[in-house]
């Protein structure tokens, strides 16, 4: 049903209730011998009370949607240039359940719990600025001198919480909010530290080396160090620069 055939049957129902009143207050002028002036007086207050009542409905129904008014201010804190390249891309979905009991007044029990389900898009990649290698022209080939581990350039998280429950005496606070989205980031980290992402960032950085050289007519003589780096990758110092940014 479409808002003016609601709004029709929203009249007619005070019109029924209007005719419903006036008829109930006539039988009760009649049985006190009320005279017909006041009869009168009072179906037109009952009419009048019917579509105050009407209007006010049919308003609401009609109400302007809130103003929403949004405002922000954009500081770039510094930049610089980076050559950074993303070599892996692995998606998460994390489970975590949050519990925290206390106690009120050291007595009675108070608990709180969350189960959250973070969605996370992990990036791996190498930071070229870290690699050293030798150049030998003469045999027309490359040495790789000092290979970085594979780090995680990027990492987007998104939370939905289920099964949220607390007490009165035992809310949820920003603080705690904040805690659970860091630590259910720690678990996403974790769970890529375990994945096989590395081994694929290596071996697509591998593949894209050795390719770049050969277009050149180089070769890469210890394209092996590239595939050990998987090994030595770094995840508490990649975790450490995500939380500066």
């Amino acid at each position: 049903m479409n808002f003016s055939k609601f709004k029709i049957v929203l009249w007619s129902l005070g019109v029924l209730m209007v005719i419903f009143l006036g008829f109930f207050l006539y039988q009760m002028t009649q049985s006190q011998n009320i005279n017909s002036v006041m009869t009168v007086l009072m179906l037109i207050l009952g009419l009048i009370l019917g579509g105050i009542i009407a209007f006010l409905a049919s308003k609401k129904m009609t109400a302007d949607p809130a103003v929403i008014t949004e405002s922000s201010h954009t500081i770039a804190e510094s930049m610089r240039k980076v050559f950074k390249v993303v070599s892996a891309e692995g998606h998460f979905n994390e489970i975590y359940n949050y519990e925290e009991t206390t106690k009120i007044f050291n007595f009675i029990p108070s608990k709180k719990k969350a189960l959250v389900i973070v969605q996370a898009k992990v990036l791996v990649g190498y930071d070229f600025e870290k690699f050293r290698w030798e150049i030998d022209e003469q045999n027309r080939k490359v040495k790789l001198l000092n290979f970085p581990a594979p780090e995680i350039l990027s990492t987007e998280t998104d939370y939905k919480y289920y099964n949220i429950e607390e007490q009165f005496f035992n809310l949820f606070s920003k603080d705690d909010l904040a805690k659970i989205q860091q630590n259910g980031k720690q678990q996403v980290i974790e769970a890529a530290k375990k994945s096989h992402l590395p081994e694929v960032a290596a071996e697509q950085m591998r593949t894209l080396l050795t390719e770049l050289l050969a277009a050149k007519n180089f070769f890469l003589e210890n394209a092996s160090v590239i595939s050990d780096s998987k090994n030595r990758i770094d995840y508490q110092s990649s975790l450490h620069q995500q939380s500066k940014k």
